[in-house]
């Protein structure tokens, strides 16, 4: 039976938007917001880094492995865990990671990311070549979990001036890119201060990166702007291919105060944002009594908005 030429059409249609929207990417350009077709899709996960002071805890009953991680996203609801790499152990062997990824599927997760502490603002030399070869070895471990995406950081300068720890990171970012893509990966640069503290510096770093495999990795908490952090959450929303919630937003003169969810949600949802949408709480309470409320309240944002 022949194709209708309708059908035919609608898809010649979706792969040229597709093609110009950087899903699919013969040649490397500067990094562009996305042109997704179709409808916002929100899918919630749980970022590792909650619980940052349970994964090394002196006192057994305190103390959480990465499968008990993996677990409590589970039994919360969450379609996907975020496997920060601070806590896998050293070294590090692809038996482990197959036994992760293993135990996410028969609880019914994806592992939508990991993220690393990297630093490209260095000069040329070992220093800069170590950080980019501990970022290729993070590509390698998340092609083997199925993570799609790894979160990095552009850096503080050390013994540069910010032009030229721009230039580095612009260049590690390619370099990376180009090793990530080869395996599907995607990275994620983050609004983390340092060079990147302005949204400003973060679009033009973005701006220069040669690479279709290289976005934002949105970070609703790390705004600190002159502005109204949600004004620039709206300019990063377009180029984010992960994005973060913290449950507190800094505004500037008056210190943090409790996320707007809705109004977060929205400013995804404007961009047109598919993909995973990770809780990464920061705040004081205790993440084992916090987290399962601020995951309730997300998912009435998604629902709302």
């Amino acid at each position: 039976m022949s194709t209708p030429t309708v059908c035919r059409r609608s898809f010649l249609k979706y792969v040229a938007a597709t093609l110009a929207g950087g899903g699919i990417a013969s040649t490397a350009r500067a990094v562009e917001p996305f042109n997704r077709p179709g409808k916002p899709v929100l899918r919630l996960s749980l970022a590792a880094y909650s619980f940052r002071d349970f994964f090394n805890a002196a006192e057994p009953a305190k103390r959480l492995t990465l499968p008990q991680f993996i677990d409590f996203c589970a039994e919360h609801g969450c379609e996907g865990t975020e496997l920060t790499s601070y806590y896998f152990p050293k070294p590090l062997d692809s038996a482990f990671l197959i036994r992760l990824k293993r135990h996410a599927f028969l609880r019914g997760l994806t592992i939508s990311g990991t993220a690393v502490g990297n630093n490209f603002a260095r000069p040329p030399g070992p220093e800069l070549d170590r950080e980019i070869a501990a970022v290729k070895e993070w590509i390698d471990h998340a092609a083997v979990l199925g993570a799609p995406h790894i979160r990095v950081f552009a850096g503080e300068a050390r013994g540069l001036d910010k032009a030229e720890a721009k230039r580095q990171c612009i260049r590690a970012l390619e370099e990376c890119g180009e090793y990530a893509g080869r395996r599907g990966i995607w990275l994620g640069l983050e609004n983390h201060g340092g060079i990147v503290a302005q949204v400003d510096d973060l679009l033009e770093i973005l701006g220069a990166v040669k690479s279709p495999w290289v976005g934002v990795n949105f970070d609703g908490g790390n705004f600190y702007g002159p502005g109204d952090p949600y004004d620039d959450m709206a300019r990063l929303a377009p180029y984010a291919v992960n994005a973060q919630i913290k449950v507190e937003v800094h505004h500037p003169g008056q210190g943090k105060k409790p996320a707007d969810l809705p109004r977060i949600v929205r400013i995804l949802r404007d961009a047109n944002y598919q993909g995973f949408v990770a809780l990464e709480y920061e705040a004081n309470e205790d993440p084992r009594r916090a987290v399962p409320v601020w995951l309730n309240r997300l998912r009435e944002a998604f629902a709302g908005a």
